[in-house]
């Protein structure tokens, strides 16, 4: 009887703390906040560093779910120069296995 009375209070107990546990790892995972971490550059000095690096390889094909930003920053080209060395491709409507020029 004792344990089963205890049990009552502990459930709760337990599920307020899961609930204020998983509140704060998602506030911590950088869910878009204004915090940043240590371990890794501000948004603009990783964007900085992408502009400035060369892209290694000259193509990139379009994968399933792309947009011209995500393939920009998986490249490192910023998104005007991939309209202006692709001037072809319609930005919005981007083809699974498509072709795109990453340097002239």
């Amino acid at each position: 009887m004792v344990a089963r009375s205890q049990a009552r209070y502990l459930a709760p107990i337990a599920l307020v703390v899961v609930t204020i546990v998983l509140i704060v790892v998602v506030a911590n995972s950088g869910g878009g906040g204004s915090s940043h971490s240590s371990k890794s550059p501000p948004a603009a000095a990783r964007q900085a560093a992408a502009r400035s690096a060369r892209p290694t390889r000259s193509k990139y094909i379009v994968k399933p779910g792309d947009s011209l930003l995500a393939i920009a920053q998986k490249t490192g080209v910023p998104t005007d120069a991939l309209q202006r060395l692709n001037p072809d491709i319609d930005p919005q409507v981007l083809v699974p296995g498509q072709r795109l020029k990453l340097r002239p």
